[in-house]
Parts: structure tokens; sequence; C-alpha cells
């Protein structure tokens, strides 16, 4: 890594259709002012709303990217905050994959946790990346779209 690329808070994001890994994202956020990493992993989950599901598929609008950079980038100009890193799925997804994973380094826990929270949310409301769940009645319903 360049001395330039230590100094930018923002270590990683990405939107990909290869599956995640968590270790990867943690590690990104490793630095030496970093006391506290909370991550968050969003898992694909075989029911929402009392109904099966068998699968999702994420699509992600061309402006994605650019919105996912500017929230790391704001959360990483909170209090305390030192590295973010984040990553999520596009395409077909099974039950168990991992759709999202983000990680923050902050100098303290508290901080950390709060960034965290924030980012996730912010994330969910912002990023224009929508949810197709495929239910085991053979249905499906589109999620987050505008």
């Amino acid at each position: 890594m360049t001395p330039e690329a230590e100094l930018d808070p923002v270590r990683l994001v990405a939107i990909q259709e290869e599956p995640l890994r968590s270790g990867a994202i943690i590690d990104a956020v490793c630095a030496p002012g970093v006391g506290g990493i909370v991550t968050f992993t969003g898992v694909v989950r075989d029911h929402a709303n009392g109904r099966g599901v068998t699968a999702l598929e994420y699509t992600a609008h061309p402006s994605a990217i650019e919105v996912l950079g500017a929230v790391a980038r704001e959360v990483a100009g909170r209090p305390g905050v030192r590295t973010v890193a984040v990553a999520h799925r596009t395409g077909h997804l099974s039950i168990g994959d991992l759709a999202v994973v983000l990680a923050v380094g902050a100098a303290h826990r508290g901080e950390a946790f709060e960034a965290c929270r924030v980012f996730i949310d912010t994330l969910k409301e912002r990023v224009p990346i929508w949810k197709h769940q495929l239910f085991d009645d053979g249905t499906d319903e589109w999620v987050g779209t505008p």
C-alpha cells in the first residue's frame, strides 16, 4: 500500500458479484490508530415477513458505487473513526450467502459501534441497490425499489 493510500480512511468500497470475504473487510480497516473494529454482516436468510425465502437477487444502479463511496466518506468523517470498508454483493445469492459486509475502525469501541449502525442504516436508505426476494411458494417481491 502506498503512503497516500494509508492516509485515506476509506480503505475499500466494492459492489461485486463474487462472494464476499468478511476477513478481507476487517483486514482493510486495521491501522495503528484503531482501538476497536465493529462489523456488520448481512446474510441471506430463509424467511421474510413470515414467508419462506429460497434465494435473493441484488441489482445495483450504475451510480451505486459512487453513492456507496460517498456514504463511506461520510462515516469516515465521524468523530473518532479512523478507517471504513464496505462490500455489497449483486447477482443471485443463496440462503447463507453474505450480502453485505462493512467494518468501521475507530479509536474507541463506542465510536465504532455508533458509526457502524449509521453506516448500514445510511447504506440501506441511500445506495440504489435493490433486492428481489424469491419465495418458496413461487412468488417474488422487489424490496427497496424507487
